[in-house]
């Protein structure tokens, strides 16, 4: 994907970030035992769609997760569906 079209779709995508060749965001959530059960939601979201974030880190009340395609070398629209299937969650 061209930087414009990563862009425009990013827009579309509530606090979604372009950090270099990744999209990022931070998850907020109400403490530690929504962290796990939010964690374990994108986990299963990513299997079913057998793509998998360049990392998750947790800490009690927050995620922050990363996508990039490496075979690609970047930011693709795997990624992007990605972000998109995530957001669906009820991250409530």
């Amino acid at each position: 994907m061209n930087k414009e079209k990563i862009e425009e779709e990013l827009r579309k995508l509530r606090g979604w970030k372009r950090k270099g060749d990744s999209i990022v965001k931070v998850f907020k959530t109400r403490g530690y035992s929504h962290t796990l059960a939010l964690s374990v939601a994108i986990g299963s979201l990513c299997q079913q769609y057998d793509h998998h974030p360049d990392y998750m880190t947790l800490k009690y009340s927050e995620i922050e997760v990363s996508f990039s395609t490496h075979s690609e070398g970047g930011i693709t629209e795997k990624d992007i569906n990605i972000a998109k299937e995530i957001e669906t969650l009820n991250i409530a």
